[in-house]
C-alpha cells in the first residue's frame, strides 16, 4: 500500500469513491464532469492542498484531502484541515482508514501544524467512532452555510 498525491489519471476512481457513499450518493456525481475537472485542478496545483490517495498495485482504494491553513491563533499556528475522506466499499473494516488518517497526521506533524481538525456529518456515526478511536475529540460545534441548496 501506498499513499501518495493524486494523478490526473485518479480523478474517475476518486469520483468514484466520493459517490458510493450515503451522502454522497446525493451530492456528487459517479462520472467526471467539467466541475470535477476543475476541481481537482485547482486543488493540485495550490501548495496548500493535497489530494491523497491510497494507491494499493496501482488500485486507488482510499482517497483524502487536506488542507493547511495559516492562522494568527495558537501564536501564528498552521493547522491542517482534512476532508473528503472515502475507503472504498469492499477495503472498510481492515485498517485502511486508520492507517490514511496517521500518514496525514505524519505529515502534519511534520510541517510543523499545530492541530489537524475535521468535520464529519452529525449522521455519521460509524465516522464519529472512528476518527474518536484516533484521538480526534468533538471540542467544537461546527456550522456550514449550504450555498448550493444541495446540503
Amino acid at each position: 500500500m501506498q499513499f501518495r498525491d493524486a494523478v490526473h489519471a485518479d480523478l474517475s476512481a476518486i469520483v468514484g469513491l466520493l459517490a458510493d457513499d450515503i451522502l454522497g450518493m446525493t451530492r456528487d456525481r459517479a462520472v467526471v464532469d467539467e466541475a470535477y475537472e476543475r476541481a481537482f485542478r485547482q486543488i493540485t496545483e495550490d501548495p496548500r492542498n493535497r489530494l491523497i490517495v491510497a494507491d494499493d498495485g496501482g488500485e486507488v482504494v482510499a482517497v483524502l484531502q487536506v488542507t493547511y491553513i495559516p492562522g494568527l491563533g495558537r501564536h501564528g499556528a498552521e493547522r491542517a484541515l482534512v476532508e473528503s475522506v472515502r475507503v472504498r466499499a469492499d477495503r472498510r473494516g481492515q485498517g485502511l482508514g486508520a492507517a490514511l488518517m496517521a500518514w496525514v497526521v505524519d505529515r502534519a506533524r511534520e510541517r510543523g501544524c499545530a492541530l489537524v481538525q475535521l468535520t464529519t456529518d452529525k449522521r455519521r456515526q460509524d465516522a464519529h467512532r472512528f476518527y474518536e478511536r484516533l484521538g480526534f475529540v468533538a471540542s467544537h460545534e461546527g456550522m456550514k452555510l449550504d450555498l448550493t441548496g444541495g446540503g
